[in-house]
């Protein structure tokens, strides 16, 4: 982890989620109400559990969350939505992973290959690029006067956190996915402010990408993949400048 800020993306993606709030809820919110069809309740439901986690994150509301658990009941009953992964490569040899949620999976691999192949890229088959990344539980807390880091440290490895590291303007709990859940409970117990909270992927090596035109090709890759209605997450390893 390090060498990087993740939190300079998170404000990255924050930015632009704050530009395009209604489409970010939307996705988030078809997020909340595929994992409430499997039960309404956070407390028994873990997937749900995090789904609201990561809602919350993104500052939605909790009216708006609790609008799309009851959505899982109502409309989306009918639906028959498939979470399909797709993997490739971006311009630079950069590896990216694409998740979808998707009611027609013709049409979303022939968007997500048309995205790839329009910025220079190509899609790949199943465990192209999966292998590049490790799925775990990511906390980002920023930095502020109030939080000391070795209590926060503290509080993280009692928590059940795997690691535990400091970045320029924040910290980041790193924990196994299967105790995400638990870990970001104990956390939120014990008042600690998230800037986000999720279960991601997080490349084993970056790729520095450092061509002007590269760079264009796949921050606008990324753009059409946020626009996608279809794309819920997109992982790659690049290493980006901040765009202005």
């Amino acid at each position: 982890m390090a060498g990087h800020s993740k939190w300079a993306n998170i404000k990255h993606k924050k930015g632009k989620a704050d530009a395009a709030r209604g489409k970010i809820f939307t996705k988030l919110g078809k997020e909340i109400s595929i994992a409430a069809k499997a039960g309404a309740d956070p407390e028994t439901n873990g997937k749900l559990r995090d789904a609201i986690a990561k809602a919350k994150s993104h500052n939605m509301p909790n009216d708006t969350i609790n609008r799309a658990i009851k959505r899982a009941a109502g409309e989306l009953s009918n639906v028959d939505y498939e979470e399909i992964t797709y993997e490739g490569y971006a311009t630079g040899g950069v590896a990216v992973i694409v998740n979808t949620l998707t009611d027609n999976r013709n049409r979303t691999a022939s968007e997500v290959r048309h995205i790839f192949d329009k910025n220079g890229g190509s899609m790949g088959v199943t465990g192209a690029v999966s292998w590049m990344f490790d799925k775990k539980g990511l906390i980002i807390v920023e930095k502020t006067d109030d939080i000391d880091e070795e209590d926060l440290m503290m509080k993280a490895l009692e928590a059940g956190a795997e690691d535990f590291s400091v970045e320029e303007d924040s910290y980041e709990i790193i924990t196994d996915p299967a105790d995400f859940s638990d870990v970001r409970l104990f956390l939120e117990k014990q008042g600690v402010s998230m800037a986000s909270a999720e279960v991601t992927m997080i490349p084993k090596n970056t790729v520095s990408v450092t061509n002007e035109e590269d760079i264009k090709k796949i921050n606008k890759m990324l753009d059409m993949f946020d626009d996608n209605d279809d794309v819920q997450d997109v992982y790659h390893n690049a290493e980006l400048p901040e765009e202005e």
